[in-house]
């Protein structure tokens, strides 16, 4: 590798902006552009503004600026030169060797570099100057082969070194572990430097005089290394095995990192080997991971790894892409790029592993010919010249020396060379005007030719062409007309024209518009107006321009098919026979003239068929010899030069009926009947074209006298009722339809059957009594049959009767009516089987029914309360008044005492006595008399009611009062007829039943003290309810205080203690009084009574036990005097003196006074104590829940 300094560098740019160049070069300043060519495995370094040294990579070139356009300086190693090359206007600095013949487009083999060599100038500090960039943006370095380096470490340089790098350098960490791990190592590295170095120095080799110790092992190329990082900072590269020929740094490394995994297993894996590199493919094989421990390396061979490979080509810190991941480990990378520097990188994983990584491989790859370039572009054009001009395409790694133009000579025919050289355009002369010819281009360097450009087309200016021949005209139709035209005259079949057709629409203001434009000679023109004439004319064009219009010619479009007529319409009357139709011409007449209709009619039955009626330029027509009430339909065609049109709508009407024709006479439909004839006949022969809707059937008794209608109707049959037995008829008949009635028809006499008698007429009847009717009737007439029985029906209901007479009489006496009463009857002639009319009869009145119902009304069925006991209360129904109303009724009870009432049907009868049986039957009567009497029934009064009984105060209380009456148990131990109800009178002075029962004792409860209640009792049994009793007051007595809490008890001496209790309000106005007892063993003493609510117990003896208890009392003044009354007493208090000297035999102090202390609790400290428990535990669960829930 060659290694290239530049001590100077200054941009500029030429006139006009260079190819591939940035939008932010200034244009305004006439610079001039200088290349730099850096050839492959060479190394140029810039040093830029901010001082910082800038390594590019070949191959590339740099271009490079300066404004007087003198070269800069440029300082290379012993045995190469610089030279500057000029090409296509552009100077280029060219480093070679200086024994090796140069060549432009050769790369000069790489040279060796010797193991020592003496600092050049351009490596030592550098006087201060000013320092550019290289020129931004020209696209003529590839962003690869740009790194920052750091200056160089040291003027000597040595021989390349084995590379250990990890390849992974400026990319993040892929975990905290990893961090951990780096930190770790560098503070263990920290402390063996500071140590000494006394293990390293006794493990490893001697360091060599020619050796730079360095804290990486890179290759080493012109002072620079290859894996030299760049601006951004250094990871720690993992030593592998060992290390040759390493510096004592590299040798303190592997030791911290062989300590830090003694007990751990680790894997590793060699950079992948590169094999059968071309230019754009190379093969890569690796071998699988290796595992070390105790830093001794054994051969993986149960593990399955999975492998990844990547690859970049913009340098070791560039971004790499990954190509295969798999289990195989050999692979073939293609579609790479000529003549570029990659890099692999290659990791594997494992199940059991974490993600290994190898060292990075490096290839480059082979130069090839260059790609195809772009096709080339006509900058001028003449008739007779053609200039081409053309960009060069990628060079692969070989500078591209000629380019290769061909073309058809114009021809259309095989490509043939025209130009071969190494410049970018080229000028072609002597061409034929207005012809096309084609171009390819191709570029070659040292290694071959490329590919050929795509086909570039163009035209030399020709000659505009004289005016063609007009149009012709192919074929035509209603909305298109095909036209073709010939080339102009002197004009050859190469040349490359145009067309412009135009056309003019007879009676349009628009003129001649384009209808067609391109290079066919034919065409046709779509969406015209038919039957229209266009004018057209043709225009040949070419590069050159627009010929002269050829002469207009005229062609017109064929006109369409009319329309179809409007619907035909009847004109006039339509006639049984005739009809007479019109209709309009068509909307549409197709652009021509209407030169006939065509009139078709066919009958409306299925299967008629179409019939020409007329053909003629007139628009109506009498249809003749039509059938009369025959449908008909009728449509109208129209015949014009486009040709005939469709059928117009169909016209649908039919001919007017006439009457039917005559039917014949009719005849008896079976065997005649004395009453009725059965009559049929056949319709007429002819229906006068409408179906027949009716037939009239006209009779008369002989062929003089008056007709008469018996039936119309649609059928062939009837029936003729209402004749005579044995007598001859005369009947007639004509059909009708709905244009009128036919003829009638020939006579025809039919005679009809014997019959039985007339029926009888209504018979006579005559009321004999109230309830005996005399019915008579007369003989009918036989009809030729005689009559010896008849029958007689009578019933009230007209159509409910029954035979009550059968036999020869003409008259019978029905007995046993009921009067006032409505009958019907009627007579039937046997052998007839027809009754006559009914007559109707009605008997005369008479006295009332009897009286069929009658009861007595029970206590709870009658309205108010009554005194049952001498009371009785009758109810019964009407009875049949018999024509005359009722008036009123007797009532027969007791010793046959009668009583006359008004027309009612209830009755109470009074003043009876208790206790006592009567027989009663009631009798109605009215203005005609008395009718019978009803059956008797038997009614006994109720005893009476009980008296009261006498009502007293057993037991008397503060809140109750026991009531007492009668003699008999205080409960009821068997069933008592007897009940009492107990009212009591409520603060409003009304009385409210308390109890009612049969039981003698009853206990008020819930009652006030000292109060006055009054009450008052009735008793009641089966006979009724009897008198209140007088009312009595009872009195409660006054109610004792409550009793009081348990007294506390405070020593306030030796001898002394006071005594405490709970006051009393006053209870009504009356004072409470306090009585406290103390006790000691058996002994009971009052030691205080009044109203205050504590006392002071003096000589009190110690250690002994006393007992304290109060009670409260009430005084009060009744009409005796003071009165006084007290309630219970309250729990004792157990009191001990204070112990002082040894125990009283009277009594167990210890016990006691535990008690004492302990019901010498108030209410008030237990409160205190239960509310500080519950804020404990409330305080323990919300501690509870806000770790265990919340957390």
């Amino acid at each position: 590798m060659m290694f290239v300094s530049l001590q100077a560098v200054y941009f500029k740019c030429v006139g006009k902006k260079t190819e591939g160049q940035s939008d932010v070069t200034n244009y305004d300043i006439p610079l001039q552009v200088i290349l730099v060519q850096v050839n492959p495995g060479e190394t140029f370094t810039i040093r830029t503004e901010d001082g910082h040294i800038q390594c590019i990579q070949g191959p590339a070139h740099v271009p490079m600026m300066s404004p007087n356009g003198s070269v800069p300086p440029i300082f290379v190693p012993p045995g190469y030169v610089s030279q500057v090359v000029e090409e296509n206007g552009v100077r280029k600095v060219v480093v070679m060797p200086h024994s090796t013949e140069f060549h432009p487009s050769m790369h000069p083999p790489p040279p060796h570099v010797p193991h020592y060599m003496h600092p050049h100038p351009a490596l030592l500090p550098h006087p201060p100057h000013p320092v550019y960039p290289p020129v931004p943006g020209t696209g003529e370095i590839p962003p690869q082969f740009i790194h920052q380096h750091p200056p160089p470490p040291s003027p000597h340089v040595y021989q390349e070194q084995e590379s250990r790098s990890h390849g992974r350098t400026n990319f993040v960490q892929r975990d905290e572990r990893t961090l951990k791990m780096q930190e770790h190592l560098k503070k263990r590295l920290k402390d063996r430097q500071a140590s000494g170095h006394t293990n390293n120095k006794m493990n490893s080799p001697p360091s060599s005089p020619h050796k730079v110790q360095n804290s990486s092992n890179t290759n080493i190329q012109n002072g620079y290394g290859k894996g030299q990082q760049g601006a951004g900072g250094q990871i720690k590269q993992k030593q592998i095995g060992k290390t040759r020929g390493s510096p004592p740094a590299d040798a303190e490394m592997g030791e911290s990192d062989t300590e830090s995994r003694k007990s751990h297993e680790l894997f590793s894996i060699n950079k992948p080997i590169v094999s059968e590199i071309q230019a754009r493919s190379a093969v890569l094989s690796w071998n699988p991971p290796v595992a070390s421990q105790d830093g001794e390396s054994q051969n993986v061979t149960t593990e399955t790894f999975m492998f990844e490979v990547a690859i970049s080509s913009s340098g070791k810190n560039g971004k790499f892409k990954s190509i295969y991941v798999g289990e195989e480990m050999t692979i073939t990378v293609p579609d790479l790029r000529p003549a570029t520097d990659f890099h692999i990188r290659l990791s594997a994983s494992s199940s059991s592993a974490k993600e290994i990584v190898s060292e990075l491989a490096s290839f480059t790859t082979e130069v090839c010919e260059p790609d195809p370039p772009a096709a080339p572009k006509v900058v001028n054009r003449t008739k007779n010249s053609l200039n081409l001009q053309w960009k060069s395409s990628n060079d692969n790694g070989s500078k591209i020396t000629n380019y290769l133009l061909e073309w058809d000579e114009g021809k259309n025919g095989a490509f043939k060379e025209c130009y071969y050289g190494h410049l970018k355009q080229h000028k072609l002369t002597k061409l034929t005007p207005s012809t096309k010819y084609t171009f390819r281009l191709a570029a070659k360097n040292d290694i071959g030719m490329s590919g050929f450009s795509e086909p570039l087309v163009c035209y030399t200016i020709g000659i505009v062409p004289p005016p063609p021949l007009p149009p012709r005209l192919t074929d035509g139709g209603v909305t298109w007309l095909s036209l073709e035209w010939s080339p102009p005259s002197g004009i050859s079949a190469d040349d490359s024209l145009t067309y412009i057709l135009e056309m003019e629409e007879e009676g349009s203001d628009y003129g001649f518009q384009a209808g067609y434009n391109g290079d066919e000679l034919s065409c046709t023109l779509k969406d015209l107006r038919r039957s229209t004439s266009y004018k057209f004319r043709i225009f040949a064009h070419n590069t050159e321009g627009k010929s002269g219009p050829s002469e207009v010619v005229e062609y017109s479009t064929s006109p369409d098919k009319p329309g179809p007529p409007s619907k035909p319409a009847v004109k006039g009357k339509i006639h049984p026979h005739n009809v007479k139709v019109t209709w309009d011409p068509p909307k549409d007449t197709g652009g021509s003239d209407i030169s006939k209709y065509i009139l078709e009619i066919s009958e409306s039955s299925p299967g008629s068929k179409w019939e020409t009626a007329y053909t003629g330029s007139t628009r109506e027509h009498v249809c003749a010899h039509l059938k009369p009430g025959t449908s008909y339909r009728l449509r109208v065609y129209c015949v014009g030069r486009g040709g005939q049109s469709q059928a117009s709508d169909v016209l649908t009407v039919q001919t007017a009926a006439v009457p039917p024709g005559p039917c014949h006479p009719p005849c008896l439909a079976g065997k005649a009947k004395p009453r009725e004839l059965a009559l049929q006949w056949d319709p007429p022969s002819a229906d006068g074209g409408s179906e027949v809707t009716e037939y009239i059937v006209e009779m008369a008794n002989g062929d003089q006298e008056e007709r008469r209608q018996s039936y119309r109707g649609q059928a062939l049959e009837c029936t003729v009722n209402g004749l005579l037995p044995g007598r001859t008829y005369c009947f007639w008949i004509r059909a009708g339809n709905k244009a009128g009635l036919g003829p009638h028809s020939e006579k025809a006499e039919l005679t009809t059957a014997p019959g039985p008698p007339d029926v009888c007429c209504p018979p006579q009847l005559t009321c004999k009594t109230a309830t005996c009717v005399v019915v008579s009737w007369e003989s009918p007439a036989c009809n030729g049959a005689e009559v010896n029985e008849y029958r007689l029906e009578w019933g009230q209901v007209e159509g409910s009767m029954h035979i009550i007479y059968s036999g020869p009489l003409l008259s019978y006496e029905v007995k046993g009516l009921a009067p006032a009463t409505t009958y019907y009857c009627r007579v039937q002639v046997r052998k007839s089987g027809l009754f006559g009319e009914i007559a109707v009869v009605t008997t005369p009145a008479s006295v009332p029914a009897a009286v069929t119902v009658l009861h007595l009304l029970e206590e709870d069925q009658t309205e108010a309360p009554l005194p049952l006991s001498t009371c009785l209360v009758l109810h019964w129904e009407e009875p049949c008044c018999h024509g005359a109303e009722i008036t009123g009724y007797n009532i027969e009870y007791g010793e046959k005492q009668l009583l006359t009432v008004s027309r009612v049907t209830s009755h109470v009868l009074e003043n009876l006595q208790p206790d006592t049986l009567y027989r009663i039957r009631v009798q109605a009567f009215n203005s005609l008399g008395a009718g019978p009497f009803s059956p008797s029934i038997k009614a006994k009064t109720k005893p009476l009611p009980p008296d009261p009984p006498n009502l007293e105060c057993a037991v008397f209380s503060y809140q109750s009062l026991k009531l007492k009456w009668g003699e008999g148990p205080s409960r009821a131990l068997i069933a008592n007829p007897t009940q009492f109800n107990l009212q009591m009178e409520d603060r409003f002075g009304r009385f409210s039943t308390v109890y009612s029962g049969p039981c003698h004792t009853y206990k008020m409860q819930r009652l006030s003290e000292s109060t006055t209640y009054y009450f008052r009792i009735q008793a009641c049994n089966d006979a009724g309810e009897g008198e209140f009793s007088e009312v009595y007051a009872f009195t409660t007595t006054k109610s004792p205080p409550p009793a009081l809490k348990a007294p506390k008890v405070h020593q306030l001496g030796d001898s002394i203690c006071e005594v405490t209790w709970e006051p009393l309000q006053p209870m009504k106005g009356d004072s409470i009084v306090y009585i406290l007892q103390l006790a000691c063993g058996r002994e009971v003493d009052q030691v205080y009574k009044g109203p205050e609510t504590s006392f002071r117990v003096t000589n009190m003896q110690t250690n002994c036990e006393y007992r304290f208890r109060v009670c409260a009392g009430r005084q009060y003044h009744d009409s005796t005097g003071s009165q006084e009354l007290c309630g219970p007493y309250s729990p004792s208090t157990v009191f001990s003196s204070q112990k002082q000297e040894p125990v009283s035999p009277c009594s167990d102090p210890s016990v006691d006074v535990v008690k004492s202390r302990g019901k010498a609790l108030s209410d008030e400290q237990f409160a205190f104590l239960l509310l500080i428990g519950f804020a404990t535990v409330a305080i323990l669960f919300a501690v509870i829940i806000q770790y265990f829930v919340i957390k």
